[in-house]
């Protein structure tokens, strides 16, 4: 697993990427949710999220991605309206989170992360994400090197 020292995206970076589209990046997200999550979330859950417009802010890079739980999946909302649940926090802590080595509670308590709008939404979504077998986002498995040796080994097996 890569350590990471803290870090904050500069404003001057955070301002060019507030500047491009969120649609994109969204798409991203959900694929990853989607990966990651989807299959995971209970059906009492899945009722609760149903239809529900959620939003993920990236404070520091000033990035907001918009989504919708819709049937068994996420998907990308381009709307931009209202949502029902913010979740902010910069890119450092939420890279902490998918991690494993940061809890919610202990950013949230410390003002690191913060959910506003629907509160019994953002409280399933925070018990859910507790309850649930994630995967650690486990960076050191992109570096160049890996990858390429993962795509090597693949190649070899396919002959």
């Amino acid at each position: 697993m890569i350590a990471f020292p803290s870090f904050v995206v500069p404003p001057p970076v955070g301002s060019v990427l507030s500047l491009l589209p969120a649609y994109p990046g969204a798409l991203l997200l959900v694929a990853a949710l989607n990966f990651g999550l989807a299959r995971q979330i209970p059906a009492d859950v899945a009722r609760a999220l149903q239809k529900k417009k959620l939003r993920i802010h990236v404070s520091d890079a000033r990035l907001t991605f918009d989504f919708i739980w819709k049937g068994q999946r996420f998907l990308a909302n381009s709307t931009h309206t209202c949502p029902d649940l913010t979740i902010s926090a910069n890119a450092f802590d939420f890279l902490q989170l998918a991690q494993r080595q940061e809890d919610p509670d202990t950013l949230f308590f410390n003002r690191r992360l913060s959910m506003e709008g629907d509160t019994e939404l953002g409280l399933i979504v925070k018990n859910t994400l507790d309850a649930l077998e994630l995967p650690v986002l486990d960076l050191q498995q992109w570096l160049p090197r890996q990858v390429v040796e993962r795509f090597q080994q693949r190649s070899q097996g396919a002959k």
